[in-house]
C-alpha cells in the first residue's frame, strides 16, 4: 500500500502529502473504498458527490477498480455543470461522468446536472430538492487553480450561502484552466456561466476527500494553507471542517 510521507493538520483539515500522484490516488480510492462498505454495513444506501477534472481520473479509476463497493445501493450526484452544455458535448461534465463512472459501476441513481435545461433557474431548485433528499455521506472533489471547490470561484463564493445550488459567472482563471487542462481549444469557447452545488452543501457532507495534485496547484495549495480561511481563498473553508482530508503529492506540496 501507498505510504504517507508527511501529515498533520491545518485547523481542523488533516493534510496528508505522498510521494506521487499515483500513490496519493490509490490512497484516497482505499480510503473511498473502506467508508463507502462501512457506510453500507450500517445503512441501506449511500450518498455520493463527485468532482470531474484531471485530478479525479487516477482516483476514480482506482477506485473502480478496487471493486468490493456494491454500487447498486449508491446514489451519485455531480458538484457543477456548465450552463449551455449538452449531455454530448466533449467538455460536458455529464458525459465525464457517464464514460469514467455510471457506465462501469452501474449505481442505483446518477443524478445530473442537465446544463442545457430551458429553465435553469427551475434545473437549479429541481437539483437543490434531490440533493437536500438525503444527507451526503461522501464528497470527492479538487481544488481549482484559483482555489475553487466546484464553481465557487472567489468572486462568487460564500461561506453562508443560502442557496444549495446556484448560477455563476466563471472568472478568467477558472475559464482558463479548463482550457490548459485541454477542455476546450480557447478561452472563448469556455461558457461564461456554470451551475454549482455551494459550499455549504459540500460542507454539510459527512466526509470529504479533496485531493489537489500536480505542480500546477502549489502556489494555491500554499495559498489555502497558510493564509487567512476567506472567501478570496475558497477552499480554505475545508480548515474549518473536521471531516475533511486534503491529499497533495509532492508536487503540489512543494512550496510548504
Amino acid at each position: 500500500m501507498p505510504a504517507t510521507t508527511n501529515f498533520f493538520r491545518v485547523d481542523d483539515l488533516l493534510v496528508q502529502i505522498y510521494k506521487s500522484e499515483v500513490e496519493m490516488a490509490e490512497k484516497v480510492a482505499e480510503i473511498a473504498q473502506n467508508y463507502l462498505k462501512q457506510v453500507l454495513c450500517q445503512q441501506e444506501t449511500a450518498v455520493v458527490l463527485l468532482a470531474t477534472g484531471n485530478s479525479q481520473l487516477k482516483f476514480l479509476d482506482a477506485l473502480i477498480t478496487f471493486g468490493d463497493v456494491d454500487w447498486s445501493r449508491i446514489t451519485l450526484f455531480h458538484l457543477d455543470e456548465y450552463l449551455g452544455i449538452t449531455a454530448d458535448h466533449s467538455a460536458s461534465f455529464r458525459r465525464y461522468m457517464q464514460e469514467h463512472v455510471e457506465k462501469r459501476v452501474c449505481p442505483q441513481q446518477f443524478h445530473y446536472i442537465e446544463g442545457d435545461a430551458l429553465q435553469p433557474l427551475a434545473e437549479c431548485d429541481r437539483y437543490t430538492k434531490l440533493l437536500q433528499a438525503q444527507p451526503i455521506d461522501l464528497c470527492c472533489l479538487g481544488i481549482g487553480e484559483n482555489g475553487h471547490l466546484a464553481f465557487n470561484d472567489p468572486s462568487v463564493a460564500n461561506f453562508q450561502d443560502p442557496y444549495s445550488v446556484k448560477l455563476v459567472k466563471l472568472d478568467t482563471v477558472n475559464r482558463q484552466q479548463q482550457v490548459n487542462t485541454g477542455y476546450f481549444p480557447n478561452i472563448d469557447s469556455v461558457p461564461q456561466y456554470a451551475f454549482t452545488v455551494t459550499l455549504p452543501l459540500i460542507c454539510s457532507a459527512k466526509k470529504i476527500l479533496c485531493l489537489a495534485p500536480e505542480k500546477r496547484k502549489a502556489q494555491i495549495v500554499k495559498q489555502i494553507l497558510t493564509g487567512s480561511i476567506n472567501i478570496n481563498s475558497p477552499a480554505s473553508i475545508l480548515r474549518q471542517q473536521s471531516q475533511a482530508t486534503l491529499f497533495l503529492d509532492a508536487n503540489s506540496a512543494s512550496l510548504l
